[in-house]
């Protein structure tokens, strides 16, 4: 391949419609937009969502819920994804990183009790479910909240 036989890929580009530029380009005079009226003016028209006076959609409808701006999310992790780790291993948040078991940490790491656990280990997280601290101390682990 040769530079002068670099093009782009058919259909990912085409010409901007010149409006505006005479009447023998078929967009001249009024340039698609009519006769005069509001959205005939520059920055004519009206914002997203408005109703023409009616009241509006987001209005009309009532306000629901509340975001807790101290919620804190934790990422979960179920004992059945820690089976693939050898027995006597430390498990830290690091470590789930690392392997790709989590994608993002968020506020912490939160160990549920879903599935089973055939390797002792020794966990560390933030925070874990009744089952699964039962669960991880019955295969012969530990637990540590960090």
């Amino acid at each position: 391949m040769k530079l002068h036989e670099l093009a782009p890929a058919p259909g990912s580009t085409f010409v901007n419609k010149r409006k505006g530029r005479g009447i023998g380009s078929g967009n001249g005079k009024t340039a698609g937009k009519g006769h005069k009226g509001q959205n005939a003016r520059s920055g004519g028209g009206v914002r997203p969502g408005f109703e023409g006076g009616q009241n509006p959609l987001y209005r009309r409808l009532p306000k629901r819920g509340f975001n807790n701006p101290f919620r804190k999310e934790y990422a979960i992790v179920n004992i059945q994804d820690l089976n693939s780790f050898a027995a006597g291993t430390e498990i830290t948040p690091e470590v789930l990183l690392e392997q790709g078991i989590v994608k993002n940490a968020l506020a912490g790491i939160k160990i549920l009790g879903n599935g089973e656990l055939n390797v002792g280990l020794t966990v560390k997280a933030n925070k874990f479910s009744q089952s699964a601290v039962e669960k991880i101390q019955a295969a012969g682990g530990k637990t540590e909240v960090i």
